[in-house]
């Protein structure tokens, strides 16, 4: 899409992007201000960790770029948008809460390095914004790639113990094997040739290690509502 053409669409939809790494607190807290705003949310994170979940399902080859960029594209798997959480169905099988697994994050670390994956991926993700009141998308490149003319840009960081104290306690898993982890994939994840991990231009970054989810939300809501 054109430059100005993509800025003009943008203009025309109310999107707030919040980036970060893994385990910042930027999913509880760009679901809570999508609520609070009365938007719709988007995790495109869940598109990635979607299709690792299936190509690992369905025994793709995860080092094959043209068999998981055409497995992106197919109408094998879906991911569509509830009121709170963006859910990924194998054919009719929804397989949301197995996507958060450990494992998969790793896989998905791994296929995202692949242009042509992100590629496949970049309109279905685009499309969320269309016929809503307004979305706050988030993930890793959501300001940089996804929605780059966003009229509000987030970037929620948080310290390695805080994050992986966190992780931990989602998947059960002991700190010390979650911060190993959480390390590795922030490398993945940081250095990868296709839309790395950064913070996008012009974002509105905050330190979310020592804020309470009211804390973290008030302060981007009030961060947002000014800019908007």
């Amino acid at each position: 899409m054109p430059t100005e053409t993509r800025a003009k669409t943008a203009e025309k939809m109310k999107i707030v992007t919040i980036d970060g790494p893994a385990a910042s607190g930027k999913t509880s807290v760009s679901r809570e201000l999508a609520r609070r705003l009365g938007w719709k949310w988007v995790s495109t994170g869940a598109f990635y960790r979607g299709l690792a979940y299936v190509a690992d399902r369905l025994m793709c080859d995860i080092s094959n770029e043209e068999a998981l960029s055409e497995l992106a594209r197919s109408n094998k798997w879906s991911v569509r948008m509830d009121d709170d959480n963006t859910k990924v169905f194998l054919g009719a099988e929804d397989v949301t809460e197995k996507i958060f697994q450990e494992h998969v994050g790793s896989i998905a670390s791994k296929v995202s390095h692949f242009p042509k994956v992100r590629e496949a991926l970049l309109e279905p993700q685009r499309a969320c914004a269309k016929n809503v009141p307004g979305l706050v998308a988030e993930g890793r490149d959501c300001g940089t790639v996804v929605f780059p003319d966003a009229q509000v840009k987030i970037y929620v960081t948080a310290s390695q113990e805080s994050r992986a104290e966190r992780r931990s306690k989602d998947l059960g898993l002991s700190v010390a094997e979650t911060h190993a982890a959480q390390v590795q994939r922030d490398q993945q994840d940081s250095t990868r040739k296709a839309a790395p991990l950064s913070v996008p231009p012009n974002a509105f970054v905050i330190d979310n290690t020592d804020l309470s989810l009211d804390q973290a939300v008030s302060i981007i809501e009030a961060h947002v509502k000014k800019n908007l």
